[in-house]
């Protein structure tokens, strides 16, 4: 019996260092890149060696961006963490309020509307996305934040987590609150609200990072080079047809969009564990 788990831990953890390797793996190369100069990358094979330019090139590209139309790389920065930051707040507070009426106010069919919002995760983004452009353009607010975060604000997934941790709470604090005449908005706000701090961690860190890493949203909504944010604009530097591409400063510029999400999850990694338990209780 002990041989044997020896054996599966010796298996387990061959996995799982292959399994970081080829993450990892291109990650370095890409940190590679952005230390060397635009010659030395286009050297075939490309050192794996670091250089000496990676501080030059993030210089380059957070001031100037890549490419005649490019915006400066730390107003793209800028506009994913305005776009990022108001899809959580906007994410988390429609989900919350939501799940709250529908854990707790008595009404009828509300049933029938929480699976009528949880079956949206059943559609394809492809089947929404040309409709929700179209209503944004009709609503003139292409080229715009808030074209780029009112859209993403509804969330299927998290009313249904905050549904399944409200479900969790003892009637007995409704009661309490009702015998002390509190209102349902002064009950969410000094008790559901206290209770909900690592789900609210948890959800955070998800929505967050998926506003971060959103690219077909803003390719679709944004033509002004102003607005573009990080994600997006890293493929606008890749030169096409006869262009040269300067794969330094874009792997620079790889590097500086990892940094917000990495932080954001270094940060928030305790409470965005506890919060994902509490939502399975």
């Amino acid at each position: 019996m002990i041989e044997n788990r020896r054996g599966l831990t010796i298996f387990s953890h061959t996995m799982l260092i292959l399994g970081i390797v080829v993450i990892l793996f291109p990650l370095y190369v890409a940190f590679v890149a952005a230390t060397l100069d635009n010659n030395a990358v286009f050297e075939t094979p490309m050192t794996l060696i670091p250089g000496t330019h990676l501080l030059e090139n993030m210089k380059n590209i957070w001031a100037n961006g890549v490419g005649v139309n490019s915006a400066p790389f730390w107003l793209m920065m800028l506009n994913s963490f305005i776009m990022a930051f108001g899809i959580t707040v906007g994410k988390i507070a429609v989900s919350m309020l939501s799940a709250f009426a529908i854990v707790w106010f008595r009404f009828p069919l509300r049933n029938l509307f929480f699976w009528m919002i949880f079956i949206t995760l059943m559609l394809p983004v492809e089947v929404r996305i040309f409709p929700t452009v179209e209503v944004i353009a009709n609503l003139n607010m292409l080229d715009s934040y808030a074209g780029l975060t009112l859209p993403l604000m509804a969330s299927a997934t998290a009313t249904f987590l905050f549904r399944q941790f409200f479900m969790t709470l003892p009637d007995e604090l409704i009661e309490a609150a009702r015998i002390d005449g509190a209102s349902p908005m002064r009950f969410f706000c000094d008790i559901v609200l206290p209770l909900s701090k690592t789900n609210l961690a948890a959800l955070f860190v998800i929505t967050f990072i998926y506003g971060w890493n959103q690219y077909l949203w803003p390719l679709l909504i944004i033509t002004d080079v102003n607005l573009g944010t990080a994600v997006a604009g890293i493929k606008g530097m890749i030169a096409t047809g006869e262009g040269t591409t300067l794969w330094n400063q874009v792997m620079a510029a790889m590097l500086l969009t990892l940094i917000p999400p990495v932080v954001i999850v270094l940060a928030m990694q305790r409470a965005f564990v506890r919060g994902l338990v509490d939502s399975e209780k």
